[in-house]
């Protein structure tokens, strides 16, 4: 039977979590605070965390736990107050929980300017947008333009952009949380399937206890404000893997209580 091991008897890690020879990024004691000195509010303490190449890491936590601003500092969306990020393949894909696509643009012409600032020459830009749009199952749909395109479909192309950037690295905050659960289930298999046949390594933020095992490798729980490396849990289950399965329930449901541990322990309701 499929095992995860978990190490959520461990106590809360001081050194680095998932350290890599070579990592797809490393956060080397990151710290975080918002507001003017003296009365600064501390996010995010001393986040020591590494990602190995093609490894697949969910970031969980509490609403306001610092998920977001620990993917917008490796983004370099914002700089961290102390500590270090490094990301040797470049600079990492972002993919929102909006699809942030241009509604005046086609699907395939959305993917066609992440690949101009990328510098692919333009010869080569609509064929590559089709391969794109092949690999995340949109095939035909190049000339589509957004408001033609079901909220699972725009998060295909959001996601075909993205990886038009042709980092080594890509960021997800909680892409598919506004959709139905249906469309959710299956854009699941289609990420892994993704993930499987690039390589790619994939640091995804939710606060969905059963989609971070569903799809990670390995589980990093934040505590409550301010975060920090509470536990974490290396998932040992095969993929494709299934919400119902009994392995992902039974992770998920001691996931969770680790986590009402931590909202307990911090006074939140």
């Amino acid at each position: 039977m499929a095992t995860a091991l978990n190490t959520s008897d461990a106590p809360a890690p001081t050194g680095r979590e998932g350290a890599a020879d070579t990592p797809a990024v490393r956060l080397d004691q990151v710290s975080k605070s918002f507001g003017r000195a003296g009365r600064a509010q501390l996010v995010l303490d001393t986040i020591s965390l590494d990602v190995a190449p093609g490894e697949f890491v969910t970031l969980l936590g509490a609403s306001g736990c610092g998920k977001s601003t620990l993917l917008n500092l490796v983004a370099g969306l914002d700089a961290p107050t102390s500590g270090t990020i490094s990301v040797p393949g470049g600079r990492p894909a972002l993919m929102f929980q909006e699809h942030a696509l241009f509604p005046w643009l086609t699907a395939g012409k959305n993917i066609e300017l992440a690949l101009r600032l990328r510098g692919l020459p333009k010869a080569e830009r609509r064929p590559e947008a089709e391969r794109l749009l092949e690999l995340v199952r949109l095939t035909g749909s190049y000339g589509k333009r957004v408001h033609e395109l079901s909220g699972g479909m725009r998060q295909r192309v959001a996601l075909a952009r993205a990886l038009a950037q042709d980092s080594s690295l890509l960021l997800m905050d909680e892409p598919f949380a506004a959709l139905d659960a249906i469309t959710r289930d299956v854009l699941h298999e289609e990420l892994t399937r993704i993930w499987s046949e690039t390589g790619v390594s994939v640091l995804f933020v939710t606060h969905n206890v059963r989609e971070a095992v569903r799809l990670a490798q390995r589980v990093v729980l934040l505590s409550s404000r301010p975060g920090r490396i509470a536990r974490t849990w290396r998932v040992d289950i095969p993929q494709p893997r299934r919400i119902e399965d009994a392995a992902v329930s039974a992770l998920s449901v001691d996931i969770t209580d680790q986590l009402r541990g931590e909202i307990r322990r911090h006074g939140q309701h």
